[in-house]
């Protein structure tokens, strides 16, 4: 019994590490270095992984848009960003980061907007 216990502990702290390790592998950008990206060329899009109601409520002009839920299954119409940084964003920072994860899985290039659109317009961006 104690070696089904250790083992179960053994593969929850394995997953638990694992995912660590990938969430520190993704640039996470403030903002305003966000912002300044976009503004100094064409290597960055922005994606929002928000649902289409929280979008049709308020969004980052130019953005993509693929809810979350849908990130997998969807990763194949980003093939033409393949070349580009892809800054994920939600309406916090976590949602966004779980779609940057899944996103690097599939091969992209990925970071993650820190404090989503609520710093996002915190900071007067638009």
């Amino acid at each position: 019994m104690q070696i089904l216990l250790y083992t179960i502990i053994a593969a929850v702290l394995f997953f638990v590490i694992k995912k660590a390790l990938l969430i520190r592998s993704i640039n996470h950008y403030s903002p305003v270095d966000a912002s300044q990206k976009l503004k100094r060329g064409n290597n960055t899009v922005l994606l929002d992984v928000r649902t289409s109601l929280e979008r049709k409520k308020n969004s980052i002009k130019g953005s993509f848009h693929i809810p979350l839920p849908e990130i997998t299954s969807k990763a194949p119409e980003l093939k033409k960003f393949k070349d580009k940084e892809i800054i994920c964003f939600c309406s916090t920072g976590r949602r966004s980061l779980n779609a940057a994860s899944k996103l690097k899985k599939h091969g992209f290039t990925v970071a993650n907007l820190k404090g989503g659109l609520m710093q996002w317009n915190a900071v007067g961006l638009r």
